[in-house]
């Protein structure tokens, strides 16, 4: 996945930050914080989780399905993979 590589620094920046997250909302959980407030934690978790999920798949579908050569059957094999990863993430 090159395109990984090639954007590893920011990823991990954003990976970095949903921890950071989460171990705020871990620390929130155990201190007693309202549940109101912990709500927006979590819908911040998720927001930030999605928009890490919607930046790998588009880099995925950019450079797997619009720039490598293939076969049609390698990119219908490919489709059905990526909306196996959707539907599971949807769940």
């Amino acid at each position: 996945m090159s395109h990984i590589l090639k954007d590893q620094q920011k990823l991990l920046a954003r990976i970095r930050r949903i921890k950071g997250q989460t171990e705020s909302l871990e620390r929130s959980l155990e201190s007693g914080t309202e549940c109101l407030k912990i709500l927006q934690q979590v819908a911040a978790v998720r927001g930030a989780v999605n928009g890490l999920m919607s930046e790998l798949l588009e880099g995925h579908i950019r450079s797997h399905l619009l720039s490598e050569p293939a076969t049609s059957e390698q990119r219908e094999n490919d489709m059905e993979e990526i909306v196996a990863v959707i539907r599971s993430y949807m769940k």
